[in-house]
Formats: C-alpha cells, sequence, structure tokens
C-alpha cells in the first residue's frame, strides 16, 4: 500500500500534542546499470522510483531534536549540539544531516519530526538515501532559504553516509534521490558531476524488482573492502600511467600490465569495474538507439560480473537471475550493494505476468518464502508536500 501524507501526519499529532507542521518526501531508487562505479568515478545510470521517505517536521524553539520513526516505533532525543549524537542507525542519518547541514551555515534549529517509509528496507532501493535526502531538502528548505544548491544536498547524505554511518558510498543514491524526475533515468558522470535526464517510456518493455528478502547491511560489511581493494588496483597502475586516477581512467590493457603486482581478488574487482564502466556507456547508446535487447544483455553480463568478479551476490540472487534467464526475461541482474536484496528485471510486456507468477512459484519451492515482486515506476525527487 502506497505511503500516504495522511499515513505520517496521523502519527506527527498523536506524539507531538496535535501540532502539525510542513511534509516532505524523497524517493528511493533503482539503478538500471552502473553499480559499484560510482566510488569509482565512473558512470551510473539510476532513476527515482515513488516508493521513498515522508518525514512531517516542526520547529520546536529549542536546540533539541525529537524524532519519532513510524516504522519501527522508535523515539529519540537529541542536541544539536551533541557531537556524539543517537546510537540507533535511522537517527544516526538524522543527527548526521543536521550537522553536516550546520557546518554548510545552514541555522538549523531543533524540531520535531516523525518519518516513515515504504521503501523495502535492505533491498537495494536506497532507504537510507531516501531518508537523508528527505531531511537535507527540509532543512534547506525551513532554514537555508533553499540557498543549498541540489548536488550538495545530495553530498549531505554522503557525507553523513561516511562520518556518521561508517558506510564509505558513492554519490548515486543520494544523487537520485534528490534529483529524480517523473519518467526519466538519468546518467551521471560521478567524476564531473554531470548529468543528463533519458525520458524512460519503453515500448513494450516494463523492469520489475523481485526482492530476495535476503537483508544486506553495507557499513562495516565486505562493501568497504570492494572500495580499499578498487583503490589500491588504481595506485598501482598510477605508477605506470600518471594519467590514472581511479579506475574509470583504466583500461583492460592496463589492468593486465600490473596483474602480476595486486592479488587475484584485486584483479577480479578491477575487470569487474572497468568492464562496468564500458556497459554503462553501452547502454546508453543503446537506449538512444531503442535497442532493448542489447541493453537486457549488458543487464546479464553486469549481474556475471558482480557474482563472480566482484563476488557480491548470494545463492538466491544468482536463482533469480537464472529463473529470468531460463524464462526469456530480457535483461536481469543485482540491483544495489549487493550480499542481498533485489534483481531488476527488464521484461517484455507480453511475459511480464508469466514470469511474475513463474519467479514467485519457483523461489518459494526452493527457499520456503515468496519473493516480493515490485513493479517499478520512475518518479520525482526530494519535493515539499505540503
Amino acid at each position: 500500500m502506497k505511503l500516504t501524507i495522511e499515513d505520517v501526519r496521523s502519527r506527527f499529532i498523536k506524539h507531538f500534542d496535535g501540532t502539525t507542521g510542513s511534509v516532505y518526501a524523497s524517493p528511493g531508487r533503482i539503478n538500471l546499470i552502473g553499480e559499484h562505479t560510482d566510488y569509482n568515478n565512473g558512470f551510473v545510470f539510476p532513476g527515482a522510483v515513488e516508493q521513498g521517505m515522508i518525514a512531517e517536521i516542526k520547529p520546536n524553539g529549542t536546540r533539541m531534536v525529537r524524532a519519532y520513526s513510524i516504522d519501527l516505533k522508535d523515539y529519540a532525543e537529541f542536541s544539536l549540539d551533541d557531537e556524539k549524537g543517537p546510537s540507533a542507525t535511522h537517527f544516526r542519518y538524522i543527527f548526521g544531516v543536521c550537522r553536516e547541514m550546520m557546518a554548510l551555515g545552514v541555522p538549523v534549529e531543533g524540531f520535531n519530526t516523525a518519518f516513515a517509509g515504504d521503501v523495502p528496507l535492505g533491498a537495494g532501493m536506497s532507504s537510507s538515501a531516501a531518508l537523508e535526502s528527505c531531511f537535507a531538502f527540509a532543512l534547506n528548505d525551513l532554514w537555508g532559504d533553499n540557498k543549498i544548491e541540489k548536488m550538495e544536498l545530495a553530498k549531505v547524505g554522503q557525507r553523513t553516509e561516511h562520518k556518521y554511518i561508517g558506510c564509505n558510498c558513492g554519490i548515486m543514491d543520494q544523487f537520485a534521490s534528490v534529483f529524480g524526475k517523473k519518467g526519466s533515468l538519468m546518467r551521471l558522470d560521478c567524476r564531473s558531476g554531470e548529468y543528463a535526464y533519458f525520458p524512460w517510456e519503453p515500448k513494450g518493455y516494463k523492469l520489475m524488482l523481485v526482492n530476495s528478502c535476503v537483508k544486506h547491511e553495507l557499513a562495516g560489511s565486505p562493501y568497504n573492502e570492494r572500495r580499499l581493494q578498487c583503490e589500491h588496483v588504481a595506485e598501482i597502475i598510477k605508477a605506470h600511467h600518471p594519467e590514472v586516477e581511479t579506475l574509470r581512467d583504466a583500461n583492460m590493457d592496463m589492468l593486465e600490465e600490473v596483474k602480476a603486482e595486486i592479488t587475484a581478488d584485486e584483479y577480479k574487482r578491477a575487470r569487474y569495474v572497468i568492464g562496468e564502466v564500458e556497459r554503462v556507456l553501452a547502454v546508453c547508446a543503446a537506449l538512444e538507439a531503442g535497442d532493448y535487447e542489447t541493453v537486457g544483455q549488458k543487464m546479464y553480463e553486469t549481474h556475471t560480473g558482480l557474482s563472480q568478479e566482484y563476488e557480491v551476490s548470494c545463492e538466491e540472487l544468482d536463482f533469480l537471475n537464472e529463473v529470468a534467464k531460463e524464462e526469456g526475461v530480457t535483461g536481469s541482474r543485482i540491483m544495489g550493494g549487493g550480499f542481498g536484496g533485489c534483481t531488476i528485471n527488464l521484461v517484455a510486456e507480453e511475459l511480464y505476468n508469466h514470469f511474475k507468477e513463474v519467479v514467485k512459484k519457483r523461489f518459494a519451492e526452493k527457499y520456503g518464502k515468496e519473493p516480493i515482486v515490485i513493479d517499478v515506476v520512475i518518479g520525482d525527487g526530494s519535493r515539499k508536500l505540503c
């Protein structure tokens, strides 16, 4: 069921003495292709979705933030002047955004807030980025006179992940949440910050997410290890080719040249990233030509790379990918950081309902529970609702 303003407002009224505030929303995201390329300064191709986070916020005249998580039925208070902040992760996102906005000169004051989301947690749809972006946009509106540019708001969310959560993520998730545009995917150059909107109106195809319901936790996980491995390979290549700053600048010949100087795991990680940068550009060209078969082929190649070279898949995700292939789905791959979550599937319209039933049935037979199928509708980015 779609989350509404009333779902959040009713809880805000209950917890904060019958008053009301301003309501803001930010979406989760899908990513058609370009996984683990953002922190390697490569290209990504995300889009915002209709599911996201909604927060009601009202200044309270103090230096305290009083926050209620509707989904988790959890409440916390923290001071804006406390450098330590709350311990619970879902409140640390808000704390980090407050501190980072204050560091930009936004005179944030205390506020009451209730928030909820309909992005499945741990599904690789970036519920955390939606939460960060929602509060960054809101604080900019309430106290910043909207002076902070949208790209900086995305970076506020990214810095929150790095400094307050411990996940060294790239910029894609927050960018997609802030910049999303209904009916469009976005190609982002994560080095230059340049981006372009690509209308997403495929003739005869639809996107489907299949959530394995295997939860992933990126902070403190092999995610950070993968990033360090990529950075180390880039350093080794740079010693031979000074123009190389990140793996985005490297090619397969350069990687082969240094193969003896890096570990087998580092070689696999770098091989995946270099190939993925090339795949994103190939998909952009294919979309412009209306060639969805090539888009799908590249998605399958990405899944193979994520599973065998980057090693961020799991048994359940590989099974979902195999079912898609066997059922004639045009394209399928892991979406998100990996270690659980969803596959994203490009499905011909005439096959859509059949695949939905088959994938639920076969997954349930093997793992004893149905996966959750999510129909993808591309939506708008961060905004004020009322």
